[in-house]
């Protein structure tokens, strides 16, 4: 149980306004109040009010073991008084070896070797450039093309940016333009109304190979994918669509990206999703978030054999991948991964995620009845709910960013945090939740959304 610490929220609040947060308004410096977060105990938060609230997102898709697990607090405590930093370049430590093995035990055959990052964004940018590298080292500085989808969301470094299609997360920003390409999202819910789910799967496997033939395939390096589009709204591509798109990649020859940053770790129920879930051999996974259920920022990249056995004989001895960072491989973050992945193991908590997960979905599909709930969807413990004018048109109940807002202020009110993505809300809570905490979650957003569609009928924007 968390203590009973005393909090000014106010003066919190004031001294928050100075912090730039990531995708801050600018006009609204020096004027926000965001709830201040100031404990967590399993699968709740606590806010400097001392009011109990559900983590509907588990932070950010990543505390997958739950909040305020004394055994890693413990472990990066030993950790940092031991040895807490050294230099990865010509050295090295226990936590990262040990954590190395313990990867490539639990990875799809063939990705026998990690590549540590400090997040996700930079995992992301590492497999991007060992792309590039890789075909450099082969001879084919031409095959630099990258190709990826709108509604995909792979990090803020310029070029995991720049391969990103959220429409609202470009809006004054610069990105690569010349060598990435979106194609249509493969978002089933928005398809054209008279076109079957297969035809739309066939649809967007065709939009992949003609783009890899309209740029040629000697020039395309690369296609990046997440197993289902995250931070998109959860975006669920068609049933057979990765392990098509990944045929496709292989057979011209255009390294297949598999980002996992939000699936990893146990959020649909396995280590890892691309194999055990979407039957992909992928060429390279990313992963991050759940890799230390957020208790330390750690990224890490694996690379298929296939790939490092072709770059790395004696006749490309003065390859050297030139990529890293002053973190990489960091203790004290490799020590909180180890026994993040011990208790995952341990508790079975990826038993329980196939167990509940079900259950989770079914629950969030009976929010169907209320009006202004266009689609539910989701798998395993990633869920989202968006919310539409009309149900039979499905035009997004908009506002600009004021319905998911609304609707996270009254399920706030109520007990539980949701991430609010414009007409959307997102749900990803940590892995150890019950059935009985699922009841409680869908129920709290179930009124959250009743009273902010309470809200836009009574002041006149919505009329259904």
């Amino acid at each position: 149980m968390i203590p009973n610490i005393p909090f000014d929220t106010e003066d919190l609040q004031t001294k928050d306004n100075k912090w730039i947060h990531p995708w801050e308004e600018l006009a609204k410096i020096g004027k926000q109040k965001r709830t201040v977060i100031t404990g967590g105990d399993g699968v709740y938060v606590y806010d400097s009010e001392g009011n109990r609230l559900i983590d509907g997102p588990a932070g950010m898709w990543c505390v997958n073991v739950g909040h305020g697990r004394e055994e890693i607090a413990e472990a990066i405590a030993e950790q940092a008084r031991r040895m807490t930093y050294y230099s990865p370049w010509s050295l090295t430590n226990a936590p990262a070896a040990e954590l190395a093995d313990k990867i490539v035990s639990i990875a799809p055959d063939g990705f026998n070797h990690v590549f540590f990052t400090t997040g996700g964004s930079t995992a992301v940018d590492s497999a991007l450039r060992f792309t590039m590298f890789f075909n450099n080292v082969l001879g084919r500085p031409q095959k630099k093309h990258i190709i990826s989808r709108h509604d995909a969301y792979h990090g803020s470094t310029f070029l995991s940016s720049s391969c990103s299609g959220k429409e609202r997360d470009k809006s004054y920003m610069d990105f690569e333009e010349n060598f990435v390409h979106l194609l249509p999202s493969p978002n089933t819910y928005r398809r054209p109304e008279t076109m079957s789910v297969q035809d739309f799967c066939a649809a967007k496997v065709k939009d992949l190979e003609d783009k890899i033939l309209e740029l040629g395939p000697d020039k395309v390096a690369a296609f990046i994918a997440e197993p289902i589009l995250a931070s998109g709204g959860v975006i669920m591509p068609p049933e057979g669509y990765h392990a098509k798109c990944a045929a496709v990649c292989r057979n011209h020859d255009v390294l297949y990206i598999s980002d996992e940053v939000v699936t990893g770790f146990g959020r649909l129920g396995h280590f890892f999703a691309s194999q055990d879930v979407f039957d992909v051999d992928a060429d390279i996974i990313t992963s991050a978030k759940g890799l230390t259920s957020g208790y330390q920022p750690l990224g890490a990249v694996l690379i298929n054999e296939r790939l490092l056995s072709r770059v790395s004989s004696e006749e490309f001895s003065n390859a050297v991948f030139s990529s890293g960072f002053t973190y990489s491989g960091h203790p004290v973050a490799c020590t909180a991964a180890l026994k993040n992945i011990e208790i995952m193991e341990r508790e079975k908590l990826f038993e329980n995620v196939r167990k509940v997960g079900p259950y989770f979905q079914e629950r969030l599909a009976e929010l169907l009845d209320i009006p202004i709930v266009g689609d539910v969807r989701g798998m395993g413990l990633m869920g989202c709910v968006e919310c539409v004018i009309s149900k039979d048109h499905k035009d997004p109940l908009v506002l600009d960013y004021e319905i998911g807002n609304r609707i996270d202020k009254h399920c706030q009110s109520l007990g539980l945090m949701v991430r609010p993505m414009i007409n959307m809300c997102v749900m990803s809570p940590p892995l150890i939740i019950t059935i009985e905490q699922i009841d409680e979650l869908v129920g709290i957003l179930r009124k959250g959304i009743e009273m902010a569609m309470d809200d836009v009928r009574q002041e006149g924007i919505w009329n259904g």
